[in-house]
């Protein structure tokens, strides 16, 4: 069984979407812990929140890797940041059973298929930030928060973030979410 998390209500069939990677395709996951960072993009809240006006595709700030075992990380790159993108949110877990995906390279656990697969469950998650809280607790994935970083990894975060402000001279939804939650840096 595979899953996958979306805002949307009601799907029957995920449908392959024009993705970072150029092409249409449909991600899952082999663990639900993983694709619980799905059900909020940080920065289309926020634009929305602010009343920031973006018609394109908004660009995604997902801060998530994986330990050495696998286990999916996601870290904070501002403070209470967590908090700001998923408290209150809620969306759906879908599972599949497709025949047809193949394995992501560099990912864990991380499959896409390039057809539609029909939906065999769902889950409805009232709030995000509590499913993830939840799913550390329960030891499924590590929570790094912005006060634990070392002053060498919080220098990592600020050059990356200039270098991403810098790269996103076509994203000014990126660029607006970035000066926001960042503004030292600007």
């Amino acid at each position: 069984m595979l899953y996958h998390a979306s805002p949307v209500s009601g799907l029957t069939e995920l449908t392959p979407h024009i993705s970072n990677h150029g092409k249409p395709l449909v991600y899952f996951a082999d663990r639900r812990e993983s694709v619980l960072v799905y059900l909020s993009n940080p920065v289309e809240l926020h634009c929305r929140r602010t009343g920031f006006v973006w018609n394109d595709p908004f660009e995604k700030f997902a801060p998530y890797g994986f330990s050495p075992e696998g286990k999916p990380v996601i870290e904070e790159c501002y403070p209470d940041a967590l908090r700001d993108t998923y408290a209150g949110i809620s969306g759906w877990v879908y599972t599949a059973k497709p025949e047809n995906c193949r394995l992501l390279e560099g990912i864990p656990g991380a499959y896409c298929c390039e057809t539609a697969v029909e939906i065999t469950g769902r889950e409805f998650i009232p709030d995000a930030f509590a499913a993830i809280l939840q799913a550390e607790q329960d030891g499924l994935l590590l929570l790094r928060r912005y006060e634990e970083h070392s002053p060498e990894k919080l220098q990592w975060i600020a050059k990356m973030v200039q270098q991403e402000y810098e790269n996103a001279t076509a994203h000014l939804d990126y660029r607006h979410f970035l000066k926001a939650k960042f503004p030292h840096l600007f």
